[in-house]
């Protein structure tokens, strides 16, 4: 059994998969077809749903001034922090909004992949090894306007160099990486069936 961890971003929150208008997500659609596929493959889904946990993406002077040299003290980003150590893989799923991500997924990079939390106290870490030993493979999974090809061509793939590359990379993560553009304006049918094929893919 692998521990699935969803770091899951849309003010709808996830519980907007179903069609119901004005509250409607896409991304929550995806997070409901994925928690779906993984529950039949007998893995536990962890989701950390930053707007129901009313989630504040703000760094402030305090933490500014602990991010190398303190433990965190938060009992929410410990708490975030925990679950992220013991993942094996990682799901960001968000909405691409004006070609980047979101405010609140980028705080939430910000404010809980501290350097403290990835390396520990430098003094006894001396190779700079990350600590997330358990996991494999970080996926992104961005619901856009834009068509993958052109968002390369024009945006150098900017949301996937800074969450894949920027971090996880920078960092020394040495597993799979995968990006996985998902069209929110095509039509619904359409959509559904490109859904099935990105869930029927995943490894």
């Amino acid at each position: 059994m692998k521990n699935i961890l969803v770091i899951f971003d849309h003010p709808y929150t996830a519980d907007s998969y179903d069609d119901i208008p004005h509250n409607r997500s896409w991304s929550a659609k995806v997070y409901h077809e994925l928690f779906l596929r993984e529950e039949s493959l007998g893995n536990h889904v962890d989701l950390i749903d930053l707007h129901a946990d009313h989630f504040n993406p703000v760094v402030s002077k305090a933490e500014l001034q602990n991010w190398r040299t303190r433990a965190e003290s938060n009992p929410q980003i410990q708490d975030y922090q925990q679950r992220i150590t013991q993942a094996d893989e990682i799901f960001f799923i968000m909405p691409m909004w004006w070609e980047l991500m979101p405010a609140m997924t980028k705080g939430f990079i910000d404010r809980v992949f501290t350097k403290r939390f990835l390396l520990g106290d430098a003094s006894q870490n001396r190779n700079h090894s990350n600590r997330l030993t358990n996991l494999k493979a970080v996926h992104l999974i961005s619901v856009q306007g834009t068509p993958k090809i052109i968002y390369t061509l024009l945006y150098k793939n900017a949301l996937s160099n800074a969450l894949l590359k920027g971090l996880f990379k920078k960092m020394g993560f040495k597993g799979r990486l995968k990006w996985h553009a998902v069209d929110g304006d095509a039509p619904d049918k359409k959509r559904q069936v490109a859904l099935n094929k990105l869930i029927a893919k995943l490894k």
